[in-house]
């Protein structure tokens, strides 16, 4: 097997191990569709962002959560935010964390939303390094002079 197929192949078993796992939904297939040679890094982009943004969000969340006397609103509208933005890039274990932390914050659960935000941090930290993975791999395979796998 020459260098290009078994890059294709690790990218295949990772994708595919993502979705099966449940940690990407169909939304990031429909962002991948969005790429073309016109704009070859628009999901690496995107999801650069995402992880930007998702940083700040974590910080946030955890600086709101250790005060004195919490403010659940302002709690429930990083939440929000996280999960609109999680949802928007297929971040499916992610988004559904939100939801449970969105629930918490209904009923000022502090308990539950500092467990909900351990789990938060632990599953993007997990998809966040799954992707920068599938990124280096089709950075490979593209300066291998193959083609990167379209999955579907």
């Amino acid at each position: 097997m020459d260098l290009v197929a078994k890059l294709q192949s690790q990218f295949i078993d990772l994708s595919s191990s993502m979705y099966r796992e449940g940690l990407l939904d169909q939304q990031f297939a429909q962002l991948k569709k969005l790429q073309d040679d016109s704009n070859p890094d628009f999901v690496l982009q995107v999801v650069s962002l995402y992880f930007n943004d998702s940083e700040k969000l974590l910080n946030n969340l955890a600086t709101a959560l250790q005060q004195q006397i919490v403010d659940f609103k302002l709690v429930d509208s990083h939440v929000h935010k996280f999960k609109g933005s999680s949802s928007s890039i297929g971040a499916q274990r992610v988004r559904n964390v939100c939801i449970n932390l969105k629930t918490c914050c209904e009923v000022k659960d502090l308990n539950g939303c500092m467990a909900c935000l351990q789990q938060l941090k632990y599953e993007f930290d997990l998809v966040k390094s799954k992707l920068e993975t599938l990124f280096r791999l089709e950075q490979k395979i593209v300066a291998a002079g193959g083609t990167v796998p379209v999955m579907g």
